[in-house]
């Protein structure tokens, strides 16, 4: 074992997900060592334990690896199962630490953020049972970085991680695991891929794009090799450090080539994305875009049309921002539904404890209790198995949908990259008038109740404050405002706009016509383009 002495970075705090900062702060001598030295020792050391190590294949993936090897090492774990490459979507990482019942594991990835040199870089810790380190483990992390005067790695030779197989580095036990194999097994055991083999046999048309990230050998082993779907079916399937100069978001802003293809007058039948890590989605259909929120909602509503739910599901849950329009599903089904707050780790707790199967945020994530993160891919064979089910278009689902619901016309409005300061000194300004909204009427909305949400978890009682602001108008409209924990560089301002129309009229209106009155009232309420000078905002999903 080499000790090394070391001092404290500023800013290493963990966000929502994990520690994430421009690839060359990552790459400071020593910034990388002090965060997976504070990380071990947060939670109690890892000696005689297994880790899981792995990420999206983004630029400095390789190298990051390699040194946390060398520290697992050098702290004495047994052993630490690594994916080929050093490649791992986040899901599989999180089916990997439960499959192989490790101790917790390390995935390198910020996930749908740009890569590159000049880009983004993210690092974060999974517990046992597969999920997001909860806020008492991210706290303490960050305290032990702010006192952190050495950390441990062991001075040996780089691990091949290009060849299956184990070796050792030092006493600890390196195992490396072809990535995409365990995963897609998994998915064979939930979803019926006869009935998926038959629809692509019968001419059904589908584009995955996995935007040059980690889903993309993935996609084309379940697409391609295990459902028969054509060659070429996957795009941009081949992972890149710098994602081709993509950004791997799976919006309709980034991913405008599938937008483009399945808005034209000759798209395929069925249309996906992923992110970075494989744990987002964007679904679309021939002509039709599916909001995530509304996604969420139609497979609870069709969840036991598959084989892996069909006895039904124990709850749903979605955060805070999200539309609820899976809570109208919920009610109608008799089961529960929880609001949480933004981060995939709250729903890990309600997932373990037996109370939901399925979750889902806004922010193009889904998934159920098969893992404990969301899950792209997982998504997108959710819905090609009620397609095959119903024997219906997306198109004619989400009508369907609608006319039984109603419909929650929802969308996000992202102002990227705003001055911290000034971010924070506009929703300081919104906190300081909250309580005297009520009964106040903005383009002919009047406010019917205004907080910032605050959760207290059902299963262990903790308690997270100051979640993002909600605005609640009369009639079941709302508006949402939080900064978002998983930029970069300043501060990302998303605002969450939703209205309910109950039907049966009014329900094909453009979302964003739809929502204009909200959108005027928020401006109104909280002044954004007055206060930031910013036209409208950067990002529209």
């Amino acid at each position: 074992m080499t000790t090394h002495p070391t001092t404290p970075f500023d800013g290493q705090k963990p966000g929502t997900s994990g520690l994430r900062k421009k690839t060359k702060v990552f790459m400071q001598p020593n910034f990388l060592e002090n965060f997976v030295q504070a990380t071990f020792d947060a939670i109690g050391g890892v000696t005689g334990k297994t880790l899981v190590l792995g990420g999206d294949g983004r630029y400095f993936g390789d190298a990051a690896s390699q040194v946390i090897l060398k520290m697992a090492a050098a702290n004495g774990a047994a052993r630490v199962i690594v994916g080929q490459g050093a490649w791992l979507s986040t899901p599989a990482a999180s089916n990997l630490i439960r499959q192989r019942g490790a101790d917790g594991g390390v995935i390198l990835s910020a996930s749908h953020n740009p890569g590159g040199e000049t880009e983004d870089f993210g690092l974060k810790y999974n517990m046992s049972n597969g999920g997001p380190a909860p806020e008492a483990v991210t706290e303490a992390i960050f305290a032990r970085t702010k006192v952190i005067t050495e950390f441990h790695k062991l001075d040996a030779p780089d691990v091949n991680l290009e060849m299956v197989g184990e070796s050792h580095l030092g006493a600890m036990t390196v195992e490396v695991v072809d990535p995409v194999c365990d995963y897609a097994d998994l998915m064979e055991t939930i979803f019926d891929f006869k009935a998926l083999r038959g629809l692509f046999h019968e001419g059904f048309t589908m584009r995955m794009d996995s935007m040059c990230a980690i889903t993309g050998p993935y996609a084309v082993e379940i697409f391609e090799n295990r459902l028969g779907a054509p060659k070429g079916t996957v795009v941009h399937e081949t992972p890149l450090p710098d994602f081709g100069g993509m950004h791997p978001d799976p919006n309709p802003t980034w991913a405008h080539e599938l937008m483009a293809e399945m808005m034209g007058d000759n798209g395929p039948d069925f249309g996906a994305a992923s992110d970075g890590d494989g744990d987002r989605n964007m679904i679309l259909g021939r002509g039709i875009y599916v909001s995530p929120s509304d996604s969420i909602a139609v497979l609870a509503a069709n969840a036991q049309l598959v084989p892996g739910y069909a006895g039904g599901l124990k709850g749903v849950a979605r955060s805070m921002p999200t539309s609820a329009a899976v809570d109208r599903v919920a009610a109608a089904l008799g089961i529960d539904c929880y609001e949480t707050p933004t981060g995939w780790k709250f729903f890990g707790n309600l997932m373990d404890a037996g109370r939901v199967s399925l979750c889902g945020e806004e922010s193009f994530g889904t998934g159920s209790d098969h893992v404990r993160e969301k899950d792209g891919l997982w998504a997108v064979l959710m819905w090609l198995n009620i397609i095959a089910a119903r024997g219906q278009s997306v198109a004619e689902i989400m009508a369907d949908h609608f006319v039984r619901f109603g419909r929650n016309y929802y969308s996000r409005h992202d102002y990227e990259a705003l001055p911290t300061e000034q971010a924070n000194a506009m929703l300081g300004d919104l906190r300081a008038r909250l309580d005297t909204l009520k009964g106040t009427s903005y383009q002919g909305l009047t406010v019917e109740s205004s907080d910032e949400f605050s959760y207290t978890d059902p299963v262990d009682g903790s308690v997270s404050a100051q979640q993002g602001f909600r605005i609640l108008f009369e009639g079941g409209s709302r508006v949402v405002l939080r900064l978002s924990g998983t930029g970069t560089e300043g501060a990302t301002l998303r605002v969450y706009l939703e209205r309910y129309v109950p039907g049966p009229d009014g329900l094909g209106e453009d979302p964003q016509t739809a929502l204009a009155p909200i959108i005027a009232a928020t401006e109104e309420i909280v002044g954004i383009s007055a206060r930031t000078g910013r036209q409208g905002p950067d990002v529209i999903t």
